[in-house]
């Protein structure tokens, strides 16, 4: 059992994170009380505590969004920090990043969920509710919202009338806000459509920034005019292109499928798509019979060798198989899919790597500039499937050497 002697008063902001992290293990590894009574007591001290957790947790965040610290770590925004290195998921990594952002803007919103008289789940809302007013209608914002929580309302209707402000605001100042539908928010794709009289079909919607780019490399070379007579506007290309893609009267779109040749002439080996998913033998068979298949001369471990000259700019045969070994960028931890990241030599172009197939790699445009800007900040290394893979080392005044484990692993760690 670990013990925790500490003077409160006079202990640093670092010190009181070891003692609540020692605290945290310990009462992670009890076993609930017998009495449920006694659960639900605790359970609502527990919860008003670590609401009071979350305001030191928004003021850390929120230093480290404001001096931009997390991008000398090979991380391209305070989002991307929170889902790699805290693992939160995407909603609650963008929540947090919010309340840290506005708390300076609501002052009473801030001394009370540190004191543990407003819930977490409140002060998001608020934080959430007001992040695109001004100074001044935040303020009195705050007031109403917070006037609505003392009234005894849910969480969900604070953000249905905080909404509501800021339509209000939004009249008020005669701009225009999104409709409706468009107010669902950014974080998914969506589309509506709807029948009309006539038997014809409405198509309303939005894309985040990785549908649109899919949106756009599928169908933006569809949509192009058809020729010197083609008196069609974008619009009625764009939709042609579209019912061309749906009824598959296309080339553009691909799913790339891994198989053995000994799975095309009757073996069981199943298959996979990128993204790892097996697929039965007898089903990969299936889909070869009506598609286009590409030969791939594979080394030991299945790594492709090689599937062109050496050029600067990787073919689209490369890319293709790139796509296939790299679901995501190299770097370790970024998510960013394969089919919107650069094509990057491992070892440079510059520095004399060549543009064969197992000298490239897929890396996102934030991650290859930081790593011909930080070449210090890399290590290179080949993962058990023989990809490349591409760590980020703390920055240099952050790290210390790490020597337990045998002579071949000593590496870097955090200071």
């Amino acid at each position: 059992m670990s013990s925790v002697s500490l003077d409160l008063r006079s202990a640093s902001t670092g010190e009181l994170v070891d003692a609540v992290a020692v605290i945290a293990r310990e009462l992670a590894g009890r076993d609930a009380p017998d009495s449920a009574a006694a659960c639900m007591e605790l359970a609502e001290t527990l919860a008003s505590a670590s609401d009071q957790q979350e305001s030191a947790l928004a003021g850390l965040i929120g230093r480290v969004d404001a001096s931009g610290e997390m991008r000398r770590w090979g991380l391209p925004s305070t989002q991307a920090w929170l889902r790699s290195r805290l693992g939160m998921r995407e909603t609650r990594a963008r929540e947090r990043v919010t309340l840290a952002r506005q708390r300076h803007r609501l002052p009473q919103v801030a001394t009370m969920l540190a004191g543990g008289k407003l819930s977490y789940g409140y002060a998001s809302t608020v934080a959430d509710a007001v992040a695109r007013l001004d100074d001044e209608d935040c303020a009195a914002a705050e007031k109403v919202l917070l006037d609505l929580v003392d009234q005894g309302f849910s969480a969900g209707k604070v953000a249905s009338f905080g909404r509501r402000i800021r339509d209000v605001v939004a009249e008020r100042d005669g701009v225009e806000e999104p409709d409706g539908e468009s107010r669902r928010g950014y974080e998914r794709s969506w589309i509506n459509s709807t029948r009309s009289l006539d038997g014809g079909r409405y198509v309303k919607g939005w894309l985040n920034a990785e549908d649109a780019a899919v949106w756009d490399g599928t169908l933006g070379p569809l949509a192009k005019p058809a020729g010197t007579d083609d008196r069609r506007d974008l619009p009625e290309r764009t939709a042609a292109a579209l019912v061309s893609v749906l009824a598959g009267g296309h080339g553009a779109t691909k799913v790339t499928l891994v198989i053995d040749l000994d799975t095309l002439t009757g073996d069981t080996k199943p298959g996979r798509l990128t993204d790892g998913s097996r697929i039965p033998a007898a089903q990969a068979r299936r889909i070869a019979l009506n598609a286009g298949v590409s030969p791939l001369i594979l080394g030991r471990g299945s790594i492709p060798l090689y599937l062109g000259r050496r050029v600067r700019f990787a073919t689209a045969a490369q890319r293709q198989v790139l796509e296939t070994l790299y679901p995501t960028c190299v770097v370790q931890g970024c998510e960013v899919p394969g089919s919107l990241c650069e094509v990057d030599h491992v070892r440079g172009w510059v520095l004399g790597s060549p543009t064969d197939i197992d000298q490239l790699a897929l890396c996102c445009g934030w991650h290859n500039r930081f790593k011909h800007a930080n070449a210090d900040q890399i290590q290179i290394s080949h993962g058990s499937t023989g990809r490349h893979v591409y760590r980020v080392l703390p920055p240099p005044d952050q790290r210390t050497v790490d020597i337990h484990g045998p002579p071949d692993e000593i590496g870097w760690a955090a200071a």
